[in-house]
């Protein structure tokens, strides 16, 4: 999820990224988004944005705490995992990276299928009329920050009673 400040306030947009972990310190983000979406022009002004990875998350109950039985002071929580890029976009306009950029990103999501499709088993003047209605970023990530609730701040007893 891409978080950025428009006008109006934030706004959040969800899109497939990339991550190219050798372009930059911490790696470069890379997306694309159609030309009449608006959101390339807001990332176009270089001003900070943050992307959001989700990982795994789930409501617990303190019904699986061994410890809820003994006092009967235990609510509901909820955990989580994630992390949070950060950087400055830069809107890209070139055909040449964004046949390349979308050639990658369906090759990554085909690549567990028995017969995956790839952008060459389109017609080269089609994939090129499409590569002139979308407009590509990338995010140099400047900072990383990790998070995450995992009951790790119960008992032992309560934090295996979560798992099982």
């Amino acid at each position: 999820m891409l978080v950025t400040q428009c006008a109006d306030g934030l706004d959040a947009d969800h899109l497939p990224f990339e991550l190219d972990p050798a372009a930059g310190p911490l790696g470069t983000l890379t997306a694309h988004v159609a030309r009449n979406n608006p959101l390339w022009q807001r990332c176009a002004t270089g001003s900070p944005v943050m992307v959001i990875f989700r990982g795994a998350e789930a409501y617990i109950s303190p019904s699986w705490y061994p410890s809820k039985h003994e006092s009967h002071r235990q609510v509901p929580t909820w955990n989580y995992e994630l992390v949070h890029a950060y950087g400055r976009p830069r809107a890209i306009h070139d055909a040449d990276w964004l046949t390349r950029h979308v050639t990658d990103l369906s090759a990554q999501h085909e690549a567990d299928r028995a017969e995956p499709w790839a952008v060459s088993d389109a017609p080269a003047d089609f994939v090129a009329s499409l590569v002139k209605g979308i407009v590509g970023f990338e995010i140099e990530i400047t900072r990383l920050e990790g998070k995450v609730k995992a009951s790790q701040n119960r008992p032992e007893a309560d934090r295996a009673g979560v798992v099982a």
